[in-house]
């Protein structure tokens, strides 16, 4: 005899629930579910964006342990070595059903693993007496329901915002809107649940709620503030079944849990091992581990707009690393700047009208960024350079350290090299992430010392590498002739195409620029990878003017695209060059998108 679970997942939900203390919240079904069940008060997603995230709780395993999954959208390869929790669920005999999002950033046959994915999939499906394991996700309040106003009973002139936000209408109007979308999932999610009372099952069915990542508003998903990473998760244990909690139901955890941890969890409640792969721990059930100090979140390539950043989260302490500091934290993404709020934000920033805190988001990264979430939730006061936080700050350093290492994160490859997957990155051989990771730590954090390893590093083997020193020197304050000169040779003929990239990047602000913005106009062209094409085209959005030669010629071209991706930056770069860009006049094609929107 095994207990039925019932996963009932939201899109890009916050907890704006009332069990969770939103005081605006019209969210009784959850709640009631909340005050009967466990209130986890310090979940989070392992990415700041869907996909990514669907990844890891499909396979209990970090994306970016298997590029390029941790990017936002992509398609990684999914070994047999690596098993998803459907399969393993049928295999102990559960009926696995998914109504009906997949999103899943890799190429899994979603017939293979469910016995049924589709939008009628329901546990009434199974065998007389057959357990089951069924998922029920409500779009309701994805991100693109705040493109226009949702009317109810939440008013715009009720909000309080966070201290990063000016006041502005757009963005109230976002905030009271998302109000009213919550409102009308928990009663999805209500009608659900009272489904399972009317088969006579709710006694023998663990009932899970969560987010599948941050929420939407404003510097939230596709970021890496806590906002981007934190969900709400509800369990409710029935009387059968509560030797398998071990907390009482009616409580609240405050110590962290990841949707890292809901595979693993999943198979400790069916009695299951957990797969080496899993890099998860079960919270409940046969298996349950010791509780988490930590737990960590990525935010890779997000649509058109690259990045890596890499967080490390406990109940007070939210740790910020940034790889890439040389571009800011907020570039225009085409999907998201739909919304009112991101418009207005915009806009006011353009316009002057933002005072420091809120003007923090459009600045140049820094490298680390320490936030006090007991005393500082919104996030506004970075302590990372506080000597009185360095203990602080250097025990979230290593814990971020050992689980890049633990995981062989991946981020650190190009997108699209050879290099990228699971098993090339198993070993140090072709993958000597130690090292990889001393050298980006260096480039990143500019180490005003390294120009000489940089150098040296530029004639490693490793393509990672090499590329890595790249951008050490790309992002050196001082740079010797010997130094540009190597960047030359590295632009014109690295095995390379990443590191032919980034050193011509690097040589926009000498002598050589003509020859640098060629370089990278040719990278855009359709003879190469979506991913060298967008990196090309970012880098000349921040780098090139209208009066260097050929530039409006490439972005001209990359709109004509058929991938909507190189097509919006193309629209960027445009902008840029003219000087044109208006928020109010976004740039992003919707019917394209969801005619070209993967099966969700």
């Amino acid at each position: 005899m095994r207990p039925n679970i019932l996963w009932l997942v939201s899109e890009d939900n916050n907890s704006w629930l009332g069990c969770y203390g939103d005081p605006l919240a019209r969210t009784p079904n959850l709640d009631a579910l909340g005050r009967k069940g466990v209130i986890y008060r310090n979940a989070t997603s392992t990415a700041s964006v869907c996909a990514p995230s669907r990844y890891a709780f499909l396979t209990g395993m970090h994306a970016e342990s298997n590029a390029p999954a941790q990017h936002m959208r992509a398609t990684a390869h999914l070994p047999a070595a690596i098993p998803t929790y459907p399969q393993l669920m049928r295999s102990a005999g559960y009926y696995c059903t998914n109504n009906e999002k997949t999103d899943y950033n890799c190429d899994v046959d979603v017939d293979a693993i469910w016995d049924e994915s589709s939008q009628s999939a329901h546990w009434r499906g199974r065998a007389k007496g057959q357990p089951f394991m069924a998922v029920f996700n409500s779009l309701t309040t994805h991100e693109r329901f705040t493109f226009k106003p949702t009317p109810g009973a939440v008013e715009p002139d009720q909000i309080n915002l966070p201290g990063y936000l000016p006041d502005r209408p757009g963005i109230r109007e976002n905030f009271a809107s998302y109000h009213n979308l919550m409102e009308k999932m928990d009663a999805e999610f209500g009608a659900r649940l009272a489904e399972l009372e009317a088969d006579g099952l709710a006694e023998d069915t663990i009932v899970f709620y969560y987010g599948d990542n941050g929420g939407t508003m404003p510097r939230s998903k596709h970021y890496p503030w806590r906002e981007g990473f934190e969900v709400p998760l509800i369990v409710y244990v029935p009387p059968k079944w509560r030797h398998l909690s071990p907390v009482g139901m009616g409580t609240e955890v405050a110590t962290p849990v990841s949707l890292l941890d809901l595979a693993p969890t999943v198979l400790s409640l069916a009695g299951l091992d957990v797969p080496k792969t899993m890099q998860g721990q079960a919270f409940l059930g046969a298996r349950t581990e010791d509780p988490r100090e930590f737990t960590f979140g990525a935010r890779d390539r997000v649509d058109e707009r690259d990045g890596l950043v890499r967080v490390a989260m406990t109940e007070r302490w939210h740790y910020m690393r940034t790889y890439t500091p040389h571009r800011p934290y907020w570039p225009e993404m085409a999907y998201a700047w739909r919304m009112a709020g991101y418009q207005d934000w915009d806009a006011a920033w353009r316009a002057g009208e933002l005072d420091s805190v809120q003007s923090a988001f459009f600045e140049e990264q820094p490298y680390e960024a320490l936030y006090d979430m007991s005393a500082d939730p919104d996030q506004l006061v970075n302590l990372a350079d506080d000597p009185a936080y360095a203990q602080e700050l250097a025990r979230c350093r290593d814990a971020l350290d050992r689980q890049m290492l633990a995981i062989r994160d991946n981020g650190f490859i190009p997108e699209g090299s050879p290099l990228e997957g699971w098993q090339n990155t198993r070993s140090n051989a072709k993958y000597p992430l130690g090292d990889i990771m001393a050298l980006a730590r260096r480039a990143a954090s500019r180490d005003p010392d390294a120009a000489g390893y940089f150098l040296a590093a530029m004639d490693h083997a490793n393509e990672v590498v090499r590329y890595w020193a790249a951008i050490g020197l790309l992002l050196a304050e001082h740079r010797s002739p010997a130094a540009d000169t190597r960047l030359a040779s590295a632009m014109r003929s690295d095995s390379s195409v990443h590191v032919r990239l980034v050193a011509a990047e690097a040589l926009t602000p000498t002598d050589l620029r003509g020859e640098a913005i060629g370089v990278l106009s040719q990278l855009t062209g359709p003879d190469q990878i979506q991913a060298v094409r967008l990196g090309a085209l970012n880098a000349l959005t921040f780098v090139a003017g209208a009066k260097d030669p050929g530039v409006a010629d490439t972005a001209a071209a990359a709109e004509q695209a058929d991938d909507l991706q190189i097509r919006n930056a193309g629209r960027f770069l445009r902008q840029s060059i003219a000087g044109t860009y208006n928020p109010h006049q976004p740039v992003f094609d919707l019917q394209y998108f969801l005619k070209n929107l993967p099966k969700e």
